[in-house]
């Protein structure tokens, strides 16, 4: 049974997710250096496993945020593992 979705609204889910991480990550940014009010750590790993975790890096190089802070990091890094993981079965589970 073909996957639901089609593939053009999955590639759009996509990039709206990832952009929107890459941006809250450097709206945090920002926030942390002004002492304003910060996005909660829980909102950006949120984004991550909805899909945003390329994004989420691509921020933490571009805004150097992030780099260096426990556990977030560790967390980051079980998500993106888990996210190969599942790429992997899906398209395993494609195949057969």
């Amino acid at each position: 049974m073909p996957f639901p979705v089609e593939p053009a609204f999955l590639v759009g889910a996509l990039a709206a997710i990832n952009t929107l991480t890459f941006l809250l990550f450097g709206w945090d940014k920002r926030q942390a250096r002004r002492g304003g009010r910060r996005v909660p750590e829980a909102r950006l790993l949120l984004l991550a496993a909805l899909g945003g975790t390329p994004g989420a890096y691509a921020a933490r190089r571009h805004f150097r945020h992030k780099t260096r802070k426990q556990p977030f990091v560790g967390q980051l890094h079980g998500l993106a593992g888990l996210q190969v993981v599942a790429i992997v079965a899906l398209i395993g589970w494609g195949a057969g």
